[in-house]
Protein backbone atom coordinates (compact mmCIF):
# COMPACT_ATOMS: atom_id res chain seq x y z
CA UNK A 1 0.00 0.00 0.00
CA UNK A 2 1.32 3.12 -1.12
CA UNK A 3 1.95 5.94 1.70
CA UNK A 4 -0.76 8.14 0.49
CA UNK A 5 -3.11 5.62 0.68
CA UNK A 6 -2.42 4.75 4.66
CA UNK A 7 -3.45 8.62 5.47
CA UNK A 8 -6.85 8.05 3.46
CA UNK A 9 -7.98 5.10 5.24
CA UNK A 10 -8.34 4.63 9.28
CA UNK A 11 -5.97 2.08 11.41
CA UNK A 12 -7.72 -0.73 11.36
CA UNK A 13 -5.91 -2.00 14.52
CA UNK A 14 -7.30 0.55 16.15
CA UNK A 15 -11.10 -0.36 15.71
CA UNK A 16 -12.20 -3.26 17.06
CA UNK A 17 -13.84 -5.01 14.22
CA UNK A 18 -16.03 -8.20 15.31
CA UNK A 19 -17.88 -5.46 17.90
CA UNK A 20 -18.29 -3.54 14.48
CA UNK A 21 -19.68 -6.35 11.97
CA UNK A 22 -21.94 -7.74 15.43
CA UNK A 23 -23.45 -3.91 16.06
CA UNK A 24 -24.14 -4.08 12.16
CA UNK A 25 -25.79 -7.66 12.25
CA UNK A 26 -27.54 -6.64 15.61
CA UNK A 27 -29.61 -3.55 14.19
CA UNK A 28 -30.25 -4.99 11.02
CA UNK A 29 -31.60 -8.15 12.22
CA UNK A 30 -33.66 -5.90 14.74
CA UNK A 31 -34.79 -3.81 12.16
CA UNK A 32 -35.81 -6.10 9.89
CA UNK A 33 -37.53 -8.39 12.39
CA UNK A 34 -39.70 -5.23 13.17
CA UNK A 35 -40.13 -4.70 9.00
CA UNK A 36 -41.09 -8.21 8.43
CA UNK A 37 -43.70 -8.59 11.84
CA UNK A 38 -44.88 -4.55 11.81
CA UNK A 39 -48.55 -6.16 10.99
CA UNK A 40 -48.40 -8.27 13.75
CA UNK A 41 -47.42 -5.86 16.50
CA UNK A 42 -50.97 -4.66 17.97
CA UNK A 43 -49.85 -0.94 18.04
CA UNK A 44 -47.61 0.12 15.02
CA UNK A 45 -45.82 2.97 17.27
CA UNK A 46 -43.35 0.55 18.65
CA UNK A 47 -41.98 -1.29 15.97
CA UNK A 48 -41.54 2.50 14.00
CA UNK A 49 -39.65 3.54 17.53
CA UNK A 50 -37.21 0.46 17.27
CA UNK A 51 -36.82 0.34 12.94
CA UNK A 52 -36.39 4.63 13.26
CA UNK A 53 -33.46 3.29 16.68
CA UNK A 54 -31.67 1.24 14.25
CA UNK A 55 -31.34 2.87 11.31
CA UNK A 56 -30.18 6.37 12.95
CA UNK A 57 -27.09 4.24 14.41
CA UNK A 58 -26.54 2.15 12.04
CA UNK A 59 -26.27 5.75 9.62
CA UNK A 60 -24.13 7.74 12.13
CA UNK A 61 -21.72 4.77 11.82
CA UNK A 62 -22.01 4.31 7.80
CA UNK A 63 -21.77 8.01 7.01
CA UNK A 64 -18.41 8.32 9.22
CA UNK A 65 -17.09 5.31 7.32
CA UNK A 66 -17.79 6.32 4.12
CA UNK A 67 -17.12 10.14 4.29
CA UNK A 68 -14.62 10.53 6.95
CA UNK A 69 -12.93 7.13 7.20
CA UNK A 70 -10.03 8.65 9.40
CA UNK A 71 -12.66 9.44 12.05
CA UNK A 72 -14.52 5.95 12.54
CA UNK A 73 -14.59 4.13 15.67
CA UNK A 74 -16.07 1.59 17.28
CA UNK A 75 -18.38 4.22 19.21
CA UNK A 76 -19.24 5.95 15.54
CA UNK A 77 -22.69 4.37 16.01
CA UNK A 78 -22.93 6.77 19.03
CA UNK A 79 -24.81 3.68 20.97
CA UNK A 80 -23.34 4.87 23.88
CA UNK A 81 -24.42 8.73 24.12
CA UNK A 82 -24.21 9.30 26.99
CA UNK A 83 -26.37 7.71 30.23
CA UNK A 84 -29.06 10.28 29.94
CA UNK A 85 -29.85 9.56 26.24
CA UNK A 86 -29.57 5.67 27.18
CA UNK A 87 -32.17 6.26 30.04
CA UNK A 88 -34.36 8.55 28.07
CA UNK A 89 -34.04 5.64 25.07
CA UNK A 90 -35.02 3.14 27.65
CA UNK A 91 -38.17 4.91 28.67
CA UNK A 92 -39.24 5.84 25.24
CA UNK A 93 -39.11 1.79 24.42
CA UNK A 94 -40.86 1.30 28.07
CA UNK A 95 -43.55 3.85 27.07
CA UNK A 96 -44.64 2.49 23.94
CA UNK A 97 -44.85 -1.00 25.80
CA UNK A 98 -46.86 0.68 28.27
CA UNK A 99 -49.13 2.21 25.10
CA UNK A 100 -49.53 -0.84 23.89
CA UNK A 101 -50.38 -3.68 26.12
CA UNK A 102 -51.57 -1.93 29.07
CA UNK A 103 -53.80 1.32 28.12
CA UNK A 104 -54.19 -0.81 24.56
CA UNK A 105 -53.58 3.07 22.68
CA UNK A 106 -54.52 0.75 19.52
CA UNK A 107 -58.10 1.18 20.59
CA UNK A 108 -57.96 4.23 20.95
CA UNK A 109 -55.92 6.05 17.42
CA UNK A 110 -59.00 8.43 15.83
CA UNK A 111 -58.43 11.20 13.88
CA UNK A 112 -56.60 13.51 15.56
CA UNK A 113 -53.72 11.11 16.89
CA UNK A 114 -53.41 9.80 13.50
CA UNK A 115 -52.45 13.55 12.47
CA UNK A 116 -50.01 13.61 15.50
CA UNK A 117 -48.23 10.02 14.13
CA UNK A 118 -48.13 11.40 10.46
CA UNK A 119 -46.69 14.75 12.12
CA UNK A 120 -44.01 12.80 13.81
CA UNK A 121 -43.27 10.37 11.52
CA UNK A 122 -42.35 13.57 8.58
CA UNK A 123 -40.33 15.42 11.68
CA UNK A 124 -38.40 12.00 12.21
CA UNK A 125 -37.92 11.72 8.54
CA UNK A 126 -36.52 15.14 7.79
CA UNK A 127 -34.74 15.26 10.82
CA UNK A 128 -32.77 11.92 10.20
CA UNK A 129 -32.46 14.12 6.48
CA UNK A 130 -30.83 16.70 7.66
CA UNK A 131 -28.65 15.13 10.02
CA UNK A 132 -27.17 12.54 7.54
CA UNK A 133 -27.00 15.52 5.14
CA UNK A 134 -25.12 17.59 7.14
CA UNK A 135 -22.11 14.54 7.92
CA UNK A 136 -22.13 14.03 4.48
CA UNK A 137 -21.62 17.48 3.15
CA UNK A 138 -19.45 17.84 6.16
CA UNK A 139 -17.38 14.95 5.08
CA UNK A 140 -13.75 15.26 6.89
CA UNK A 141 -14.95 18.13 8.38
CA UNK A 142 -17.34 15.93 10.76
CA UNK A 143 -16.74 14.75 14.30
CA UNK A 144 -18.83 13.07 16.65
CA UNK A 145 -16.47 15.22 19.47
CA UNK A 146 -16.20 18.64 19.93
CA UNK A 147 -12.78 19.27 18.20
CA UNK A 148 -10.72 21.92 20.27
CA UNK A 149 -7.77 21.83 17.31
CA UNK A 150 -8.51 22.96 14.14
CA UNK A 151 -7.15 19.85 11.67
CA UNK A 152 -5.58 21.17 8.74
CA UNK A 153 -8.81 19.70 6.07
CA UNK A 154 -10.78 21.12 9.12
CA UNK A 155 -12.96 24.02 6.71
CA UNK A 156 -16.09 26.17 7.37
CA UNK A 157 -19.12 25.22 5.85
CA UNK A 158 -22.10 27.26 4.92
CA UNK A 159 -23.62 25.74 1.51
CA UNK A 160 -26.17 23.01 1.65
CA UNK A 161 -28.33 22.62 4.28
CA UNK A 162 -25.66 25.07 6.24
CA UNK A 163 -27.84 27.65 4.81
CA UNK A 164 -31.06 26.45 6.92
CA UNK A 165 -29.12 26.08 9.98
CA UNK A 166 -25.61 26.71 11.26
CA UNK A 167 -25.99 23.87 13.03
CA UNK A 168 -28.05 21.14 11.26
CA UNK A 169 -26.33 17.94 12.51
CA UNK A 170 -27.71 19.03 16.09
CA UNK A 171 -31.23 20.46 14.20
CA UNK A 172 -32.02 16.98 12.64
CA UNK A 173 -31.04 15.11 15.60
CA UNK A 174 -33.59 17.25 17.92
CA UNK A 175 -36.35 16.60 15.52
CA UNK A 176 -35.49 13.41 14.70
CA UNK A 177 -35.91 12.57 18.48
CA UNK A 178 -38.90 14.82 19.11
CA UNK A 179 -40.53 13.03 15.91
CA UNK A 180 -40.07 10.03 17.12
CA UNK A 181 -42.10 10.40 20.42
CA UNK A 182 -44.62 12.13 18.34
CA UNK A 183 -45.06 8.87 15.98
CA UNK A 184 -45.35 6.81 18.77
CA UNK A 185 -47.75 8.61 20.63
CA UNK A 186 -45.04 8.61 23.44
CA UNK A 187 -45.98 12.20 25.20
CA UNK A 188 -43.81 11.89 28.27
CA UNK A 189 -40.83 10.85 26.21
CA UNK A 190 -42.04 13.70 24.46
CA UNK A 191 -41.38 16.24 27.02
CA UNK A 192 -38.33 13.97 28.02
CA UNK A 193 -36.29 14.18 25.34
CA UNK A 194 -37.31 17.78 24.42
CA UNK A 195 -35.86 19.04 28.17
CA UNK A 196 -32.60 17.40 27.94
CA UNK A 197 -31.85 17.33 24.26
CA UNK A 198 -32.40 21.37 24.37
CA UNK A 199 -30.32 21.81 27.28
CA UNK A 200 -27.62 19.23 25.97
CA UNK A 201 -27.07 21.10 22.36
CA UNK A 202 -27.52 24.56 24.07
CA UNK A 203 -24.38 23.60 26.44
CA UNK A 204 -22.54 21.72 23.77
CA UNK A 205 -23.14 24.85 20.50
CA UNK A 206 -22.16 27.62 23.48
CA UNK A 207 -18.98 25.71 23.71
CA UNK A 208 -18.74 25.09 20.40
CA UNK A 209 -18.79 28.00 18.76
CA UNK A 210 -16.05 29.28 21.01
CA UNK A 211 -13.81 27.19 19.32
CA UNK A 212 -15.20 27.95 16.21
CA UNK A 213 -14.57 31.91 16.28
CA UNK A 214 -10.93 30.79 17.39
CA UNK A 215 -10.66 28.56 14.66
CA UNK A 216 -12.47 31.08 11.50
CA UNK A 217 -12.88 34.12 12.77
CA UNK A 218 -14.50 36.81 11.36
CA UNK A 219 -15.76 34.42 9.05
CA UNK A 220 -17.68 32.61 11.70
CA UNK A 221 -19.16 35.50 13.39
CA UNK A 222 -20.89 36.77 9.74
CA UNK A 223 -22.31 33.44 9.69
CA UNK A 224 -23.81 32.89 13.19
CA UNK A 225 -25.58 36.17 12.12
CA UNK A 226 -26.49 35.61 9.25
CA UNK A 227 -27.75 31.82 9.88
CA UNK A 228 -29.64 30.52 13.08
CA UNK A 229 -29.31 27.05 14.79
CA UNK A 230 -33.28 26.25 14.13
CA UNK A 231 -33.86 24.81 17.75
CA UNK A 232 -36.00 27.25 19.84
CA UNK A 233 -34.46 29.92 22.20
CA UNK A 234 -30.98 28.57 21.16
CA UNK A 235 -29.21 31.60 19.74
Amino acid sequence: MHQTEKSIYPDITKNDLPEISLTASILGLVAGFCIANISKFKFVGLPLNIIALCVFHFLEFYITAKYNPLQVTTNSYILRNGSEYTLATLISISECLLNTYFFHINMKIGFKLSVVMTVGGLMALVGQYMRSKAMITCGSSFNHTVQQEKQQDHILITNGVYKISRHPSYFGFFYWSIGCQLMCLNFFSLILFTIILWNFFNKRIIMEEEYLIKFFGEDYKKFKKSTGVGIPFIK
